[in-house]
């Protein structure tokens, strides 16, 4: 058996290594690094798989949240509602552009924000809403976009864990993650399920105003050549990346099944320890399992997780101090006991390897010990 590894960017490269290698030989025979026409295939193809209007390319996810706020034109002292449990990016670029996020609680089985505590959150200040698709499944979008429709708000989607889910309204419609707001973002860093071999991001919009200004905005603010309509930013996903992202992206629904698979293979092998609870799927999306979360006794974690480690097997905890509650964010004022969900989360969740080269041996030993170490 291989050495398992949380994420093997190395093993998904060897099956693609041909065309991959042909990508970035061809970027380099034209020697157009930057703005090259992979990016704008790439765009292309990408707004295609999401059937969205404009996809705009820039350098990395959290630019592209920034760029997506900026777009808005949200004023200093807006307040924008989020999400505590997760990445600090997704809160980062709320408060650099001098607003001030608001958080509220995330639901105890999807991880994802509870659109039931919104009208609490809600003040005459309160201009947008960024959900965050954890893990790799869709928030609520059908209550999210009510209860923004009904209060003249934004929506910024952050998908820089389900970039392909589905996501199936109570109308029968069917949207891919990401393209439901008025803006949608995502990374391509290099362990995300459509992943770059370095820094990358991207934005959605069906809107034509706002997919218009993003692409000036990451781009100086510029439109034609050396003129400036807006104050913008330099964000550019270099041509290699498109490239090498262009290629990944024909293959990113099968990876999509192979994660499914692996999915399927731990709840099915869990399914009998009653210690733990293994990741519960929301009937209106689908979930591309960007990680495989458990959640487990706080008191038993640190325990469990040092017994993989022993086992050579690799675990990761995703996140264990809720955003509200951080150092740089006290001024905001919220103190512990405020968001008990996403707090009592950060206590219980621990991610098991999920990545597409998880071998079916590999597969078997993990749950193998997973039930030996709750059965001893």
């Amino acid at each position: 058996m291989n050495e398992i590894k949380m994420v093997d960017l190395y093993g998904q490269y060897l099956k693609i290594k041909d065309e991959v290698n042909n990508a970035i030989q061809q970027v380099i025979d034209t020697t157009a690094f930057i703005r090259g026409k992979d990016v704008s295939f790439f765009q292309d193809e990408l707004a295609a798989y999401l059937d969205v209007k404009h996809c705009i390319a820039c350098g990395n996810g959290t630019d592209a949240l920034q760029v997506a706020i900026m777009t808005l034109e949200l004023q200093p002292g807006d307040e924008v509602i989020t999400t505590p449990f997760t990445f600090i990016a997704t809160v980062e670029v709320i408060r650099l552009l001098g607003l001030k996020p608001v958080f509220v609680d995330v639901r105890p089985d999807t991880f994802n924000i509870d659109p039931e505590l919104l009208e609490q959150a809600l003040s005459d200040r309160t201009r947008a809403i960024v959900p965050v698709h954890l893990f790799g499944q869709c928030a609520d979008m059908d209550a999210l976009m009510g209860f923004a429709q009904k209060n003249g708000l934004y929506v910024i989607e952050d998908n820089a864990q389900a970039l392909g889910a589905d996501y199936s309204s109570s109308d029968g419609s069917r949207q891919k993650a990401g393209t439901i707001g008025h803006l949608g973002c995502t990374s391509f860093f290099p362990s995300k399920n459509l992943g770059a071999f370095g820094d990358g991001g991207a934005l959605f919009s069906n809107d034509e105003n706002f997919g218009l200004r993003a692409a000036s905005l990451v781009n100086h603010g510029m439109q034609k050549r050396y003129y400036y309509d807006h104050v913008g930013v330099n964000s550019r996903l270099d041509t290699l990346q498109a490239a090498i992202l262009r290629v990944k992206l024909k293959h990113l629904d099968a990876y999509h099944r192979a994660r499914q698979k692996a999915a399927a293979w731990y709840d099915e092998s869990l399914s009998g320890i009653p210690e733990i609870e293994t990741p519960v799927r929301s009937p209106f999306t689908s979930h591309v399992f960007h990680q495989y979360t458990l959640q487990l006794d706080a008191s038993r974690r640190e325990a469990f997780k040092q017994f993989l480690q022993e086992k050579g097997i690799p675990s990761q905890v995703y996140y264990p101090r809720p955003l509200h509650l951080q150092k740089a964010y006290s001024d905001l004022g919220y103190r512990e006991g405020d968001l008990p969900v996403a707090e009592g989360l950060c206590s219980r969740v621990l991610s098991l390897p999920m990545h597409t080269e998880l071998e079916h041996s590999q597969l078997e030993y993990i749950s193998d010990q997973v039930n030996q170490f709750f059965k001893s």
